[in-house]
């Protein structure tokens, strides 16, 4: 899809360094978010305060150890477990329903259409912008952290082998979680209250 949508041209462009981002403004993203969230969208607030306050641990330095034990035993701890649980439950007789296919499918149309709108996005962004964008990053705006920043790096390298753009991917890429959390948190309000 990256690829269909986007010229050899486009995809060699060349993104400008990032301002550096303080660090107040590193510890007030995750303070400010979630004070947000939690007033207008409450049935997000849990899955987003979970993702701001690992930022903030991570990004206030005051609980190091912490933070490096989030970051490294408990996630794969934390994804052992969820894949053992939700495998356990997995049977083929259950699985294998039109329904679940059904839901996979959905899934996959739903990556590409992101992926085709992100590129198409960023396109329309360079059509009125003096600092070009790289059409790749408009693809890492899924929610499938890092893979799809790293892809979007990938396909880019491919066409020029100093064009490194992942950090340029990464955000959209949070972005996308941030927008598929509250999206969640939109739909079990509208959800719950039927």
């Amino acid at each position: 899809i990256m690829k269909a949508l986007t010229t050899e041209k486009e995809r060699k462009i060349r993104m400008v360094q990032l301002r550096t981002v303080s660090k107040r403004e590193k510890i007030l993203f995750p303070a400010v978010l979630l004070l947000l969230v939690a007033l207008l969208l409450p049935d997000a607030a849990p899955l987003l305060g979970m993702f701001c306050f690992g930022n903030l641990m991570r990004e206030s330095g005051v609980v190091e150890r912490l933070s490096d034990t989030v970051q490294n035993g408990l996630i794969n701890i934390v994804t052992i477990f969820l894949g053992l649980s939700v495998g356990a439950k997995l049977v083929a007789d259950k699985f294998l329903q039109p329904q679940t296919l059904g839901i996979l499918l959905l899934g996959v149309v739903a990556f590409g259409i992101g992926t085709a709108a992100g590129v198409l996005m960023a396109k329309l962004l360079n059509l009125c912008s003096k600092n070009k964008i790289n059409p790749l990053i408009g693809s890492a705006g899924v929610s499938a952290v890092p893979m799809a920043a790293r892809v979007s790096n990938k396909v880019g390298l491919e066409s020029d082998a100093q064009n490194f753009l992942l950090m340029h991917a990464m955000g959209p890429n949070v972005a996308g979680v941030i927008g598929s959390a509250i999206a969640a948190g939109v739909m079990l309000k509208y959800v719950l209250a039927m």
